[in-house]
C-alpha cells in the first residue's frame, strides 16, 4: 500500500499493490454511515470532540431545524425557533438514520478541513485561489461572470461550515428529496396541511443548479481541455480541485472530497492518474495533501487507462 515507508512497496506489482489498498479504503467508506450514525445519536460529548464528527453533527442539526422552522411558519405557529428547538433533536436522529446524507455532510466536512489545513500550510485560500482570480479576470463575460458567482458560493459555504451549517437548498436533488420525506414522515405523515404547505413552498425555492456543487461543476466543465489546471490543488484551490478530480476521474464527488482522507490515499493517487496527471504531477499533489507521505518508484509505470478501470472496478464505485 501507500505508506510512509516505500520500500516494502517497491517489492510489490504496482497494480497488485494499489488494488489491495483500495479494497481496504473502500471497506473503510462503507463504514462511514454506521459509525457516523452511531456517534451521532449518543448523548456523550466525549464523542464529539473530534471536529469532523461534531461538524456533521451541526450540519444534521442545521438540515433539522430548517425543515422545522418551515413547518413552524406553515402552521402559523407564533414561536418558530422554540418549536424547532424542541423537535430538532428528534428529527435529526432520523435524519442520521440515511447513510447517504452523512456520507454527503462528512465529505463538505472534510473538504472545509482540507481547505483550511492548506491555508494554514501552503497559505492556499479556502475562497479566492489563483485559478478562480484568473478565471474571474478572464475576458470572456460568461466564464467571469461564472467565476464571480462560484466565489461568493464558495465564501458562502466556508462561512457555513465554520459555523456548522448547511443551507438546504445546496443538498444534492436526491438527498433533498430524502431529508423532505424523513421530515413528512417525522411530521405525522402526508396528510399534515402545514407540512403539504411547506413541502411545497421547499421544492418550489429549490434549485439544483444553483447550488455551489452546480456552479463548480458547471465552470470546471466549462474549461473544456483547460480543466487540467483544476487538478493543482495549490492552484485551484480544495473546491475546484476536488470537483475537477471527479469529473476527470468519473467518480462522484463525495467520493473524490473522502479520497483526501489519509486512509484513502490509495483512491486519490489513482484519480489522479486517471486523471491523465503524469507521475510528477501526482506527487505534487500529495506534496500539498500529504506532505510526509512518499509515492513509491513502481507508481509511475501505472498507465492512466488501468488506474481507470481499477476506480471502475472499485466497490464504492460500483455501488455509486
Amino acid at each position: 500500500m501507500i505508506d510512509r515507508t516505500a520500500s516494502q512497496s517497491e517489492e510489490a506489482p504496482v497494480e497488485a499493490m494499489l488494488r489491495e489498498a483500495l479494497e481496504q479504503g473502500d471497506a473503510v467508506l462503507d463504514t462511514i454511515g454506521p459509525i457516523l450514525g452511531h456517534l451521532l445519536a449518543n448523548d456523550d460529548d466525549s464523542l464529539f470532540t473530534d471536529e469532523i464528527v461534531a461538524r456533521v453533527r451541526g450540519i444534521i442539526l442545521h438540515i433539522s431545524r430548517q425543515l422545522l422552522m418551515a413547518q413552524g411558519k406553515a402552521a402559523a405557529i407564533e414561536d418558530t425557533d422554540s418549536f424547532a428547538k424542541e423537535h430538532a433533536e428528534r428529527l435529526a436522529a432520523n435524519l442520521a438514520n440515511h447513510p447517504a446524507l452523512l456520507m454527503h455532510c462528512h465529505a463538505l466536512a472534510v473538504e472545509c478541513h482540507l481547505a483550511v489545513r492548506l491555508q494554514e500550510s501552503s497559505a492556499i485560500d479556502p475562497v479566492l485561489s489563483p485559478l478562480l482570480q484568473a478565471l474571474v479576470a478572464s475576458d470572456d463575460e460568461a466564464t467571469a461572470a461564472a467565476a464571480m458567482t462560484v466565489l461568493a458560493s464558495q465564501a458562502r459555504f466556508i462561512q457555513h461550515q465554520r459555523r456548522m451549517e448547511l443551507p438546504i437548498h445546496e443538498l444534492p436533488g436526491d438527498l433533498f428529496h430524502q431529508a423532505l420525506l424523513i421530515w413528512r414522515s417525522y411530521a405525522a405523515g402526508e396528510q399534515d396541511p402545514a407540512a403539504d404547505i411547506a413541502d411545497r413552498d421547499l421544492r418550489a425555492a429549490f434549485d439544483e443548479s444553483a447550488g455551489r456543487l452546480g456552479l463548480l461543476s458547471r465552470l470546471v466543465g466549462g474549461m473544456g481541455s483547460g480543466a487540467m489546471a483544476a487538478l493543482s490543488v495549490s492552484h485551484a484551490g480544495v473546491a475546484l480541485f476536488i470537483t475537477a478530480l471527479a469529473l476527470a476521474s468519473d467518480q462522484d464527488r463525495d467520493i473524490a472530497a473522502l479520497s483526501t482522507n489519509e486512509g484513502q490515499m490509495a483512491r486519490l493517487a489513482l484519480a489522479l492518474r486517471a486523471a491523465g496527471l503524469e507521475a510528477k504531477a501526482v506527487e505534487e499533489q500529495f506534496f500539498h495533501i500529504h506532505p510526509d507521505v512518499t509515492l513509491p518508484d513502481v507508481f509511475k509505470l501505472l498507465r492512466s487507462d488501468r488506474a481507470a478501470a481499477m476506480l471502475a472496478a472499485s466497490n464504492r464505485n460500483a455501488a455509486g
